[in-house]
């Protein structure tokens, strides 16, 4: 099986974080749980080096910026999310699910992914593990989650 980053975390996601948020466990411990699941310990070890960079760049202000400059993305960032990838984000952004530093955040995780073509459902997961991150996010992380796991996603009001 050809596991990637994004696999290890949504395993992690689903099985660990997203059932029981407050329950402490080390790194060892999810990293056996994770082994026995079969993943490889380099994807382990790209997936835990893929939560530190995610902690470590928690965004400090809170404050979105309405009308703030335009993202250009460059070329790299170009070849690895298609146009619609990028739509979503900015639709994201422009509806007030993502400020302009939460979408900063999901570029950087997105790019760090190491796969050569992220699609947006796996974009949606990326947005979705963000938002879970950020304090404060509790509304737009219930709306992403509903639009991933909800049998008919709710609009945007």
């Amino acid at each position: 099986m050809k596991e990637t980053i994004l696999d290890v975390l949504l395993f992690l996601f689903e099985h660990y974080f997203y059932e029981d948020p407050d329950a402490v466990r080390d790194r060892d411990s999810l990293q056996q749980g994770l082994l026995q699941a079969g993943f490889s310990p380099a994807e382990i070890n790209k997936a835990f080096d893929w939560l530190d960079g995610l902690a470590e760049q928690r965004p400090t202000t809170a404050e979105a910026r309405v009308g703030g400059p335009v993202r250009v993305f460059v070329d790299a960032e170009q070849d690895r999310l298609d146009i619609e990838c990028r739509g979503f984000l900015m639709f994201l952004e422009q509806h007030g699910v993502l400020d302009a530093d939460q979408r900063e955040l999901v570029m950087d995780r997105a790019m760090a992914l190491d796969q050569d073509e992220v699609d947006v459902d796996d974009l949606k997961w990326v947005v979705l593990m963000v938002l879970f991150n950020q304090p404060g996010s509790e509304a737009a992380f219930a709306w992403m989650e509903n639009q991933i796991f909800g049998d008919d996603p709710e609009p945007i009001h």
